[in-house]
This record gives structure tokens, C-alpha cells and sequence, in this order.
């Protein structure tokens, strides 16, 4: 059975995903979905994709879309996921879920309602270095005991991750934050009990802070601390500490290096070293499977709380 795909937004992280679909068997992009109708046009040319629109009512009425990539602006995300659920399609949503828990639990009661497949990119998950160190966590070879994370970019602009101009603001709490809190939470296996914030001054034009410190606790007392800025001029990107009992790891994105500085080989870890595309994977095989995949937006749901409590806070000042 070949899944058919409908992709919504086809700008930095749509065409990660196109690549992604390109590399896996029995997937192929049929629809493609733009603000822009000839920029998306060009895009759907690259890519080999036959039906392209402005609208995504139109690619969810086709009747070969089975399931749809949300890569639209975040503030859509959780209306679009909602829409394509109750259309009768599977949808992957990429991180974040929502920017309020009101919407993300909307999703996830979407879902429960038309029992199709809802997943959330969080791609943390995914990544061979953190894969390789979960492991070490379900065997007992590892107990985490600390995070330390830094999230670091250079965004004084509305710019996307080509540092092109978009329409819409990034967040750092209800999207880069979003990585951390689920993957700490995934990664000590033990709920988040205790959480604190604080921001930096709003930015005038962008209506965001621009720096922000976080503090997490788990259950069974592990810790985590988050650093996020836009003002940081390089290196650009997160950087993920796991201090553990027998161990300390450095991750950044599909690379993993020890305490010692001293790279670990990881491309064994699956079948491929690029998380988008064994988080697409994970995707298509809940589909075929019939099953929950790894974040689905149910599982994901307890960072959206966590976002939510912090949300809180910041604004009580």
C-alpha cells in the first residue's frame, strides 16, 4: 500500500519533509499546500508533486490524500490538525503541537474522536544521538540525572531557519522549550513535578522575549536547566548535556559526543542519521500498523501542560 501525502507549507521544514518522503519506500507527496501559489508551484516542481493549492480544504477533499505534514506557521497548527482529523486523514503536526494547552488538548480529543493517527514532530526523540542514549536508559545502563540545554539562535529579524523572511513569530517557549520539556521527561522516564521560568525584555517589534531561563524537575528528582536566546551570534543550534550515574553525554542533533569530547558512532542506531526522516518513518508505520506512534499528540500532551504552567508564570510576572 503506498501512502499518498498532502503537505501544508512548503518553506524551510516542508522541503526537509519532501526530502524525507523521497528517501522512504511506499510514501509519495501527491498534494502540495502554499500560501504563495508560484513559489509553491516551483517547489511542487522540484519535487514531482501534481496537485498544489492555496487551500487546505481542497487537498483534504481529494480522495488520494490518505494523511497530511503540517508545516504551517504554529499559530495554525492546532486548528489545521483538527480540520484534516476530522476529514477522515492521519496528520503529523511539526513541533509545536499548539501555543496553548487549550488547543493541543483539542487535538488530542480529535484524535480519540476519529481514531486516525496524530502525531507531533518532536524530533528529539527521534535523533540517533538521543535514540542511542534512551536505550542506555531502558536497560539500566544509564540513569539520568541532569540535563543541562542550550538553545542558541540569531533571530533579531523574523526570519525561518534559512534566515529567510516568513510571516509569522517564533516562540521560544511554546516551540524550542517544547523539545527540551518533552525530552526530559522522556528521556529520565518520570513526569514533570516541578517547573520555573524567567524571560528576558519583550522585543518592540517582534512582541516576544528573547532570552529565557527555565527549571525543571522530575518525580523521581532528576534535574533540568534551559537556556534559550535569539540573541546568540554562533554557534547557532541546541545542545543537549545528559550527566548521568555511569556516564556524560553531549548530543546536537544527530551527532553524539562523551564527557571526554570524543565522538560516539551512531549510525547503527537506525536505519537512517536524520531525524526528520525516522520521525516521518515513525509516521507512516503508526498508519500502516494501525497503532499509536512515538509522539503521538496523546503522549505529547504532558509538555504542552508543563508549557502551559510556565506560560502562567511569565505572565504574573
Amino acid at each position: 500500500m503506498t501512502i499518498r501525502i498532502a503537505l501544508a507549507g512548503a518553506g524551510a521544514f516542508g522541503t526537509k519533509h519532501l526530502d524525507a518522503i523521497g528517501k522512504i519506500d511506499g510514501v509519495r507527496a501527491v498534494s502540495l499546500v502554499g500560501r504563495d501559489l508560484a513559489k509553491t508551484e516551483e517547489v511542487a516542481r522540484q519535487y514531482g508533486i501534481g496537485h498544489v493549492t492555496t487551500d487546505l480544504a481542497e487537498s483534504l477533499a481529494r480522495p488520494d490524500v490518505d494523511a497530511v505534514i503540517l508545516c504551517t506557521p504554529t499559530q495554525m497548527h492546532a486548528e489545521q490538525a483538527v480540520q484534516c482529523l476530522r476529514a477522515g486523514k492521519h496528520v503529523q503536526v511539526e513541533i509545536p503541537l499548539a501555543d496553548s494547552l487549550a488547543d493541543a488538548q483539542a487535538v488530542v480529543d480529535a484524535q480519540k474522536e476519529t481514531g486516525r493517527v496524530a502525531m507531533c514532530g518532536h524530533t528529539r526523540r527521534f535523533n540517533p544521538s538521543h535514540q542511542w542514549v534512551h536505550r542506555k536508559v531502558l536497560t539500566g545502563e544509564l540513569q539520568v540525572l541532569q540535563m543541562d540545554v542550550q538553545t542558541y539562535f540569531f533571530r533579531r529579524t523574523n526570519t525561518n531557519a534559512l534566515g529567510q523572511p516568513r510571516s509569522w513569530t517564533d516562540h521560544l517557549l511554546w516551540h524550542h522549550a517544547a523539545h527540551t520539556v518533552d525530552l526530559f521527561a522522556y528521556q529520565v522516564r518520570s513526569p514533570i513535578v516541578r517547573a520555573n521560568a524567567l524571560q528576558g525584555p519583550i522585543h518592540p517589534v517582534l512582541g516576544i522575549a528573547m532570552d529565557m531561563s527555565i527549571q525543571l524537575q522530575a518525580a523521581n528528582g532528576a534535574l533540568c536547566t534551559l537556556s534559550l536566546s535569539f540573541n546568540n551570534e554562533g554557534p547557532l543550534g541546541t545542545y543537549f548535556r545528559y550527566i548521568g550515574d555511569s556516564g556524560t553525554y553531549v548530543a546536537r542533533y544527530d551527532d553524539l559526543y562523551n564527557g571526554k569530547d570524543e565522538k560516539i558512532d551512531v549510525s547503527a542506531v537506525d536505519v537512517s542519521m536524520n531525524g526528520i526522516e525516522l520521525q516521518d518513518r515513525e509516521f507512516f508505520a503508526a498508519i500502516r500498523e494501525g497503532r499509536e506512534p512515538n509522539a503521538s499528540a496523546a503522549q505529547v500532551l504532558a509538555c504542552y501542560q508543563v508549557l502551559h504552567q510556565l506560560e502562567q508564570q511569565l505572565q504574573a510576572g
